[in-house]
């Protein structure tokens, strides 16, 4: 009763033919999952949405099923979870159903999953705090600070629960072939198809524990079959790591994999990598479908790419989820020159100062600068008090300003080009044209309680 699960997308902007390649190679997958969503990524759909009401997803992912509908008429049957949802997942489901229809698909059933977005309940929770009320003053603290949210509730964007797999299962159980969400945690993207699969009850922990690191494995795709990697130079066929599978096995346990072919490799080292990577706690690993342990785990290198992965031990999940909140936090700007010859470093660092002080006699207020020297390790914590910069005779000068207004920033964009004047000699790599403004967006985490969420699903058409 094996289930075979792999990821393709990791990201929103990931490799656009991952999905048709993967199962080009592996075609008797049961279920594919894409992740579209990192934390600020809903911000950046919330522009998006304002400058278009149907904009408020991943429209990649219709791109990636057009890419796919030869698979299917061939007669694939491989099932899709994905968060390309967004902030919209209607409008995705939407699109997506017209894409299929497009080309003659109309069996296949599009599922959506909702509920995540929270932002109304924050609010209303901000307007009635104290004694009596629903919400303690202290809900929706800041998880990283303890600040209230009240401190910027004014200039809140986006805020969304990360739901867990219980609705994807269901809408799985239900005859999707396709499950859209919005913000879901990450691993509940290979969580859902397994309770769906295997038939586990909601409290089956350990089980659950091992599927939930499984969906840890496959969430940044090649990073568990060496990209991003200690030894990524020495893997074979960089050009094309290949995207992980997941053999699951009934008692929650895997093998991760991937295609024959493709490049990179599965180890016990690209797999522990991957499997430390982003946990807090490893004993406490918090998600909403089940609190995991990793101290557990055992890892077992079964042949050529095949690592098996076992041992997990599961609880009961907390009473809260977590919620990624946005805001608007002002606007930022980043220049760039490339200066050589003689005294290059030092005459960049004084070019970048000039250029602030320069702005500041003329009344620019900026809450951060920066004025970095590329090559000279001053970017990297550690490296500077390493190495020497006066043999250097080239650097990029890049100077990064930030302000609450957007006056001051825009007045910087206008400050670069004219050091190829003013500033010393050895200028170039000028030609790219000013730089843009760009809104700033401020990460706000915090909990709400799983009671106040409402996690729902519903087929289209």
């Amino acid at each position: 009763m094996l289930m075979k699960i792999a990821n393709a997308a990791a990201f929103w902007g990931d490799q656009p033919d991952a999905a048709t390649r993967l199962l080009a190679a592996a075609p008797e997958l049961d279920f594919l999952t894409l992740d579209y969503l990192a934390e600020v990524s809903l911000s950046i759909m919330a522009i998006v949405r304002a400058q278009d009401p149907q904009a408020g997803y991943a429209r990649d992912f219709v791109d990636v099923v057009r890419s796919l509908v030869p698979f299917y008429q061939r007669g694939g049957k491989t099932r899709i979870v994905t968060n390309a949802g967004g902030l919209d997942p209607e409008a995705c489901g939407r699109a997506v159903r017209g894409a299929l229809s497009a080309a003659g698909l109309r069996n296949l059933k599009v599922a959506i999953v909702s509920g995540d977005d929270v932002l109304p309940r924050l609010v209303a929770g901000l307007a009635e705090p104290g004694p009596g009320s629903a919400t303690p003053a202290a809900a929706f603290a800041n998880l990283e600070t303890g600040e209230s949210l009240a401190t910027i509730a004014d200039r809140l964007m986006t805020a969304n629960a990360y739901l867990g797999a219980q609705p994807i299962a269901e809408a799985l159980r239900g005859g999707a072939d396709i499950v859209i969400t919005g913000r879901v945690a990450d691993p509940s993207l290979t969580v859902g198809p397994c309770l769906a699969h295997f038939g586990w009850p909601a409290d089956a922990f350990d089980r659950i524990a091992g599927a939930t690191v499984a969906g840890h494995l496959l969430e940044c795709g090649t990073q568990a079959c060496g990209g991003f990697s200690t030894d990524w130079l020495e893997l074979p066929n960089a050009a094309d790591i290949g995207f992980p599978i997941a053999e699951v096995a009934e008692d929650g346990s895997c093998v991760i994999t991937k295609a024959p072919g493709t490049g990179g490799a599965v180890t016990l080292q690209t797999v522990k990598e991957q499997l430390l990577y982003e946990i807090g706690d490893p004993a406490t690993y918090l998600s909403p479908d089940a609190t995991v342990s990793f101290l557990t785990l055992r890892l077992e290198q079964l042949g050529a790419d095949r690592v098996r992965v076992s041992g997990a031990s599961g609880g009961p999940p907390p009473p809260t989820y977590k919620v990624s909140a946005t805001y608007r936090d002002g606007y930022k700007a980043h220049g760039q020159l490339t200066l050589f010859g003689h005294d290059a470093v030092k005459k960049a660092r004084h070019a970048g100062q000039a250029m602030l002080e320069r702005l500041a006699a003329h009344g620019c207020v900026f809450r951060e600068t920066l004025v970095e020297c590329l090559g000279t390790g001053a970017s990297v914590r550690g490296i500077a008090s390493r190495m020497s910069d006066t043999h250097l005779v080239e650097t990029v000068l890049r100077v990064s300003v930030a302000a609450d207004a957007r006056e001051p920033v825009e007045r910087f964009t206008r400050e670069i080009a004219p050091l190829v004047t003013c500033g010393p000699q050895g200028v170039t790599g000028y030609a790219t044209g000013r730089p843009k403004v760009l809104p700033i967006f401020g990460y706000w985490p915090c909990l709400i309680a799983r009671a106040a969420v409402q996690p729902a699903w519903r087929m289209l058409g």
